[in-house]
């Protein structure tokens, strides 16, 4: 009994020093941490929808399960948004930024209030391909772009600024084929829906998913898209095809190319490769999740990893042109 009670005594003394030698096994980098997502526009368009998907069902495949916040910070067009993030937000990770594809506009025509270059963000690619579909009210006559060719008077056209890829649509119709198009310059995306409904406004160019909504309840028609198609706008004729010379389709497909990254996501520059491939990792198993894929689904929207890469071959594409 003696010798018994001396060997768990033996042992209990021996067991810290087991335990001690393990080796300490690290946390993961996000856990107990916030990440925020900072949203270029106001609530309800079609990237604070994109971002809210994303902040309900990214942190379960980010090691640490972070909690994941939405913050908008709208205005200039989401450059705003942009100038923050590359210039104030730490790059640690925990600022993740989503902004206008059509920036790289901004950056190629050197726009006034662009405190970034696109080039030097920590990508993390895009969660969606966007087709862009110019939409004109219902109550309107003109039912095809042919009709829109006809117009005497001024189709009345809202857009966000220069910056917005949407509202370049409109714009390359009126500069190299002569639509008769007058733009006026909105707060937001909503606030253009908004004037639709109240028909201050003739239609918009927007994304084919965001102006789902309105099609089905039949507020607009689209009549035009460009050359990023989706199931559903197959047969509308494309703007490139109305193109007078070959320096009006190439510009045209530039205008088309950010379609293809469509709702960037970046970081700080100098984020560390580590997290910037733990988020990278996330947002392509996030597109391929049953759960995200219903969610967008109820929001008519679509969530679709693009790589990093991809979306970098795009900016260098386009800001690598002649002047």
């Amino acid at each position: 009994m003696k010798r018994y009670i001396i060997s768990i005594l033996v042992c209990l003394f021996l067991l810290p020093l087991f335990i001690n030698s393990r080796p300490a096994v690290a946390a993961p980098y996000y856990q107990g941490k916030v990440i925020t997502i900072i949203v270029g526009y106001g609530p309800g368009v079609g990237y604070d929808r994109i971002a809210r998907i994303l902040a309900k069902n990214l942190s379960k495949f980010i090691p640490g399960k972070p909690t994941i916040l939405v913050q908008n910070m709208p205005g200039a067009d989401s450059m705003i948004a942009a100038n923050y993030v590359y210039k104030i937000a730490k790059p640690d990770g925990l600022t993740i930024g989503a902004f206008n594809r059509g920036l790289v506009f901004a950056q190629l025509l050197k726009g006034e209030g662009m405190k970034f270059d696109l080039t030097k963000f920590a990508w993390i690619g895009s969660a969606a391909i966007e087709s862009t579909v110019l939409v004109l009210r219902t109550d309107l006559p003109y039912k095809t772009i042919e009709d829109v060719a006809k117009a005497k008077s001024p189709i009345v056209l809202g857009s966000t600024g220069p910056a917005d890829s949407s509202g370049q649509l409109p714009l390359f119709l009126k500069e190299l084929v002569g639509f008769n198009f007058k733009d006026v310059v909105y707060p937001s995306g909503n606030d253009i829906m908004l004037a639709i409904e109240r028909k201050e406004v003739d239609g918009r160019g927007m994304t084919y998913s965001s102006a789902k909504i309105s099609i089905d309840r039949g507020l607009v028609i689209p009549v035009l898209r460009g050359r990023v198609m989706e199931k559903g706008i197959e047969k509308l004729p494309m703007d490139e095809d109305l193109a007078k010379d070959a320096r009006g389709k190439t510009l045209m497909a530039m205008r088309s190319a950010p379609d293809s990254m469509g709702r960037p996501y970046v970081c700080s520059p100098g984020t560390p490769d580590a997290i910037m491939n733990l988020l990278r990792d996330a947002f392509a198993k996030v597109a391929k999740d049953p759960g995200a894929q219903e969610d967008a689904r109820k929001n008519m929207m679509a969530v679709t990893y693009v790589p990093a890469q991809e979306v970098q071959k795009v900016l260098q594409y386009l800001l690598n042109q002649p002047p």
